[in-house]
């Protein structure tokens, strides 16, 4: 069979891109019966390697879902699952909790920072329990990506909320994972706080070369992306390139005509 590193998607400029991750016919199912729910029917996509994708949809349209499979952290019911060249759909438990850790990066609505450690500590964390040595290089560039090079010795309660996720950011991508995924991640964060961390992450893709896959509800965060995905039913129904945050909301307004994608 084909994998997913062989099968590129088309990029913005018409040329092709590597695929970072991809599902594959993917059906993820709830119950049995006629109590049996789709989140996921048949869904098939690329995310771009190197790139910043948002995924959006109403409540219950399976976006969250779509990423949890993605991200090795929900089993699907058919379909594959592919992460790079691997597919990840058939590995045993302790194999995808070493492929999470070692390639795959998480940014979530909350924090979980250690409150006994301070920010450096916690952004090595996960290195440090993996046993993998701190590339203190990439470690600044990265620290300096996020601005908080004046914060290291601060513990979060000596933080902001903002500054809070920043180093949450700065730990997803301190371990340089193939990909990041993030659920909501400046959905605790006031306005201000927010457009910093969504800018922070738009650095990282144009300035550090990472991918980035990003389930949100905000036209303005689906704006900071290079492209949005639309979910309906537990189906993909449109995407968006180069998205304004204007563009965005008017797309959402139309989800009822959307139809369902055979």
């Amino acid at each position: 069979m084909t994998t997913a590193l062989t099968q590129p998607t088309t990029g913005a400029n018409g040329g092709r891109v590597a695929v970072a991750a991809a599902g594959r016919r993917v059906v993820k199912a709830y119950g049995a019966g006629e109590t049996r729910v789709l989140a996921l029917d048949r869904v098939d996509v690329d995310i771009a390697s190197g790139a910043f994708t948002a995924i959006m949809g109403p409540s219950g349209s399976g976006k969250s879902t779509l990423m949890h499979c993605l991200a090795g952290l929900d089993t699907v019911s058919e379909g594959e699952i592919w992460v790079g060249d691997q597919e990840i759909t058939k590995l045993k438990d302790k194999k995808l909790t070493r492929l999470r850790r070692d390639r795959i990066g998480f940014i979530f609505q909350a924090f979980n920072l250690l409150p006994t450690l301070n920010a450096a500590e916690n952004i090595t964390l996960p290195m440090d329990i993996a046993g993998r040595r701190v590339d203190k290089e990439w470690l600044g560039r990265v620290v300096e990506t996020v601005g908080l090079g004046g914060r290291l010795k601060h513990r979060p309660n000596q933080l902001s909320g903002g500054q809070q996720q920043r180093v949450a950011v700065a730990r997803a991508l301190a371990a340089r994972p193939e990909i990041i995924f993030g659920d909501e991640p400046t959905g605790n964060l006031d306005s201000r706080a927010g457009a910093e961390v969504l800018r922070f992450l738009r650095q990282s893709v144009d300035e550090l070369g990472q991918t980035i896959v990003m389930v949100t509800h905000d036209p303005v965060a689906a704006s900071y992306a290079d492209r949005v995905l639309y979910l309906a039913d537990g189906r993909l129904v449109d995407e968006m390139l180069r998205p304004s945050a204007e563009a965005v909301l008017d797309r959402m307004k139309h989800f009822d005509t959307f139809g369902r994608v055979s």
